[in-house]
């Protein structure tokens, strides 16, 4: 006899956008209980966002759900908006309360447990911030010229500040921070896959975050550009956990303390416009605290039969 269809029960939302058709795009399977490994990893392949998690019971007092996040590529241990996107969707389905216009969740990830606020608006859950599990780590510096030949770009593209060396920076996932000179050169950016192959990939760093601080855009900081390669997604329309670690990365070459904001838009070259609001305390030098937020959007409901 032909085993009982199984179907899985999920949203799909636009994620750190208030606006349909842009940020990020992510699946959230609700109850991932049923399901295999591989059998999540097909559901994301499917799916063919750049993230889909998948909701489980929580597995310690202190969290909320269990919640596991694949790329088409595998599975990571932290990301950004799969987080935001996850919390939404879970006070959404009513499967998480609220307390007036907001709620409270802790995400058990892979990297730890992961703090989430959500807030809503007319009852409608809208906009979440994360607190990152760990606090931002920083690897040695990469040589420009090899920085440079990876993106395509020349070396007067990148930033020439001594304080601004590219360099691999994490708050649970790593990404390669590169400093650029402007917009103009951020748009230019490609990831030349020969030197990728001799310099990242295989490596515990094998994502590429671009920046270049603009002053034209009212309310925002930061443009980006967020690479993929290796995990199946070539760009990244909005990614938290870079932000998160531009934060650090940013935060760790500033004199001021306190709390720390900037305002990043993503997405932009792919038609996917996409903002995340980035905020970092940092006391006596030391920073305590990192923290990425931004808006969603519901796209839809629906069953997957997976068998």
């Amino acid at each position: 006899m032909s085993a009982e269809p199984l179907f899985v029960h999920y949203f799909t939302l636009d994620v750190f956008t208030d606006q349909r058709f842009g940020g990020n795009p992510l699946a959230v399977i609700l109850d991932g209980r049923e399901l295999t490994s591989e059998q999540m990893l097909q559901v994301t392949r499917e799916f063919n966002f750049s993230e889909t998690t998948f909701v489980l019971p929580a597995e310690s007092p202190d969290t909320t759900r269990r919640v596991r996040i694949f790329t088409p590529g595998g599975e990571v241990p932290f990301a950004g908006h799969p987080t935001i996107g996850t919390a939404i969707a879970l006070v959404y389905s009513g499967d998480v309360s609220a307390t007036g216009d907001v709620a409270h969740l802790v995400l058990g990830e892979n990297v730890g447990p992961v703090p989430v606020t959500v807030r809503l608006h007319d009852g409608v859950p809208v906009w979440a911030q994360l607190s990152t599990a760990q606090h931002p780590v920083e690897h040695p510096p990469m040589e420009r010229t090899v920085v440079a030949g990876l993106l395509g770009l020349s070396v007067a593209d990148l930033n020439p500040s001594p304080e601004y060396t590219p360099a691999a920076t994490s708050c649970g996932l790593p990404f390669l921070i590169v400093p650029l000179v402007s917009r103009d050169a951020v748009s230019r950016a490609r990831v030349d896959d020969a030197v990728f192959a001799r310099t990242l990939r295989g490596t515990a760093c094998a994502m590429v975050l671009v920046f270049a601080t603009v002053d034209d855009v009212p309310g925002v900081d930061l443009h980006c550009r967020v690479f993929c390669p290796d995990d199946g997604v070539p760009e990244d329309p909005a990614t938290g956990s870079a932000n998160a670690a531009l934060g650090g990365y940013l935060a760790a070459r500033t004199p001021r303390q306190g709390l720390l904001r900037w305002t990043s838009q993503q997405g932009i070259e792919m038609g996917r416009p996409s903002r995340l609001e980035i905020e970092v305390d940092k006391a006596d030098g030391v920073i305590t605290a990192v923290r990425v937020g931004g808006s969603a959007v519901l796209m839809s409901e629906g069953r997957l039969r997976v068998v």
